[in-house]
């Protein structure tokens, strides 16, 4: 379980592919301090650690989290959003994320708001997704949380500070790359509930 408040940026540094299974080699500040077997979030996809050699740990992403994900697209030298799950008793400052992604979307437009930025996403146009989204509701992007500022069936816009955009991954995002999606588990719940009754 995670807030959504990234935590550090870490750099992909070595990328090892065996059958169908990609292995990321991943240098940051906390990774020293991690545990192996502990779940920690990567652009919002929730990995398990399998090894650590000092500064760097590892991960793999099975097809199933590459088929959902933009992991496959990852290359040496990207940088990625990272965060370790949730301490119970910690203040939950962003809101439930659960590191499970629902799709990708692809970025339409980065707007320069002169202190601000406004980011726009299109994702698969489904009946699915298109009820798990509101205008003020919470969206994970790249495991970030954030506020919807405007949305309709497949487009949604979020506004970025400056501290956001300069301690994340935001500010490496351009027009057409894609990210990836968590869609409120609150709304999931509704949504399930009211399609089952």
């Amino acid at each position: 379980m995670f807030t959504g408040i990234i935590e550090c940026l870490a750099t992909i540094v070595d990328i090892k592919i065996d059958k169908r299974n990609y292995h990321f080699h991943v240098k940051s500040n906390i990774s020293n301090q991690l545990k192996i077997d502990q779940s920690v979030s990567h652009n919002g996809v929730c990995l398990t650690v399998i090894a650590i050699d000092n500064d760097v740990h590892i991960v793999t992403a099975i097809d199933e989290t590459l088929q959902k994900t933009n992991l496959s697209e990852w290359k040496v030298g990207d940088e990625i959003n990272l965060e370790r799950c949730m301490i119970a008793n910690d203040r939950l400052d962003g809101h439930i994320v659960q590191g499970h992604v629902d799709t990708i979307a692809n970025c339409k437009t980065v707007e320069d708001k002169d202190g601000s930025w406004l980011f726009t996403f299109e994702f698969e146009n489904t009946n699915i997704y298109k009820q798990l989204i509101v205008q003020k509701g919470s969206i994970c992007v790249n495991g970030t949380s954030l506020t919807v500022v405007d949305c309709n069936d497949n487009t949604f816009s979020v506004a970025i500070i400056p501290f956001t955009f300069e301690n994340t991954c935001f500010k490496n995002i351009k027009t057409n790359a894609k990210v990836n999606l968590e869609f409120d588990i609150v709304g999931k719940y509704i949504q399930k509930m009211l399609t089952s009754s």
